[in-house]
């Protein structure tokens, strides 16, 4: 297959781009507070954009429009529900998280949060929290990974296997340099590219003449929010999607970073404006590829977008939308590498093994756990059949079962206890896991609803055995107070 000039050199000038804010990120990251958290003076709407482009991924511009392609606008409910799901977050949780880490001796990690907040001297809470991260965190990243091989074999021509290993090498450049200032800064531009390229491909194919005539043509069942089809079960786990964002450690990190609580309302209006035209856009991308392509079907849904940007674009313009998707890759594996780094370093190495390492130490402690959690990531993405859909749709409900009610209950409950934390996260984590394997009826249901409701109770019950120690419910009073 002949690579197109312009695509190249396009594909070429955004990663360089990219890496050259992975070395002025590098020269700013001093110490390991700066590599984890970025000192927690990040902006608004650096931090706004840091949290989109991080949650929504590949699948935002492979997964939902192939989706979408498929089955219909049915599968916006997805999107209903992730709206939903981040609005709520940004408005109960992320001014709450940001004072309460800070308050808890400053915890740079969910997992130290967790430490601090329940004065667990013993350290199990911790190992829970970091050993459920890494192993969700993997198959998330390993999402990522087969979303950056299918685009580099696609447009490149490329086996899979070599796609996988060029398009990983690339991710973890710049997150090996520069920590999270380089992933904030990355992720602010990337979101800025991947909101254009959904907006600019639906437009272009609804625009043209021969278009208006084709939509009377497509059957009128993709075009509603509910058909035939539409199940009560299936209409929930669409919705449940939601749930997700209250467990999510890439995202509430973006929470605890930020310059000042007081500049959260503005930073959740303009991650809120990008959230909702970009999911308006990939679903638009989505009916225009059934459009387009009615008479020749994609063999892959997912490369719909990618099909329609080389299609209907001349190479240049083709080759900057195409590299929106690689944007949308790189902004949430960079981010779940980072925050595997951060786990790896806060809560294992300095935590059981070397209490006393200095912050160049664990600056390249962190910097090896990125490699490790990289190569193992990339190992399982790659069987060339594996869905970018699938794999991210088990590692939000894992992560949002686990540690969504924790949160939450961290947040909001005095009486919530230490083994009432344990409790939830060991049985959301479980049930996301065993249920994901039982077929049939009930089991239908998306992993993530069960999985917070069991965890919610589980937790609730245990701590109403096991109450809180003093200091605990003291410090909590302080923290409410602070509010």
């Amino acid at each position: 297959m002949t690579i197109e000039t312009p695509i190249l050199i396009t594909f070429v000038g955004y990663l360089v781009l990219m890496m050259g804010i992975g070395f002025w990120a590098y020269r700013a990251t001093d110490t390991v507070d700066d590599y984890i958290l970025g000192g927690r003076k990040m902006g608004p709407a650096v931090t706004a954009l840091s949290v989109g482009a991080s949650d929504m991924s590949g699948w935002l511009l492979l997964g939902l429009p192939g989706a979408v392609y498929l089955g219909g606008l049915g599968e916006a409910w997805i999107g209903i529900g992730l709206i939903f799901g981040a609005w709520l977050n940004w408005l109960f949780v992320a001014r709450r998280l940001r004072i309460y880490t800070q308050l808890a001796d400053n915890a740079l990690t969910l997992p130290d949060f967790f430490e601090k907040r329940f004065h667990d001297t013993q350290g199990y809470l911790k190992l829970v929290s970091a050993i459920t991260i890494l192993v969700f965190f993997t198959f998330y990243a390993s999402s990522g990974m087969v979303g950056g091989a299918i685009l580099f074999e696609k447009v490149f021509g490329l086996d899979y296997t070599v796609a996988l290993v060029i398009g990983s090498a690339i991710i973890v450049g710049y997150t090996f340099i520069g920590g999270f200032f380089a992933v904030c800064w990355t992720d602010f531009f990337q979101g800025c590219l991947m909101l254009v390229a959904l907006l600019i491909v639906p437009f272009a194919v609804f625009s043209h003449p021969e278009s208006h005539a084709g939509i009377e043509t497509i059957d009128p069942a993709m075009l509603a929010l509910v058909s035939d089809k539409t199940t009560v079960i299936g209409m929930l786990s669409l919705l449940a999607w939601g749930l997700g964002y209250f467990g999510q450690p890439h995202i509430l990190s973006r929470f605890m970073a930020i310059g000042s609580a007081d500049a959260l309302p503005l930073s959740r209006r303009i991650a809120m404006s990008w959230m909702v035209l970009s999911l308006i856009g990939a679903l638009a991308t989505g009916l225009a590829g059934s459009l387009y392509f009615a008479n020749a079907p994609l063999a892959n849904s997912e490369t719909v977008f990618i099909h329609l940007a080389q299609a209907a674009f001349n190479p240049w313009i083709g080759g900057l939308l195409i590299a929106a998707i690689l944007s949308a890759i790189m902004s949430t594996i960079d981010s779940q590498l980072l925050v595997c780094s951060s786990v790896i370093t806060e809560d294992f190495y300095r935590k059981w093994l070397r209490p006393q390492a200095d912050d160049r130490e664990l600056m390249m402690v962190g910097r090896m756990g990125v490699l490790a959690i990289a190569v193992i990531a990339g190992i399982i993405a790659l069987n060339p059949e594996s869905s970018v859909l699938s794999l991210v749709s088990y590692a939000w409900a894992g992560f949002g079962a686990a540690f969504g009610p924790v949160v939450l209950l961290s947040l909001f409950w005095k009486q919530y206890s230490r083994n009432g934390a344990i409790a939830t996260i060991i049985v959301g984590a479980l049930t996301v896991v065993i249920w994901k394997q039982l077929t049939g009826g009930i089991f239908e249901l998306y992993e993530i609803l069960p999985g917070f409701v069991f965890a919610t109770f589980a937790g609730i019950l245990v701590s109403k055995l096991s109450a809180p120690s003093e200091n605990v419910t003291t410090e909590f009073e302080q923290f409410k107070s602070s509010l």
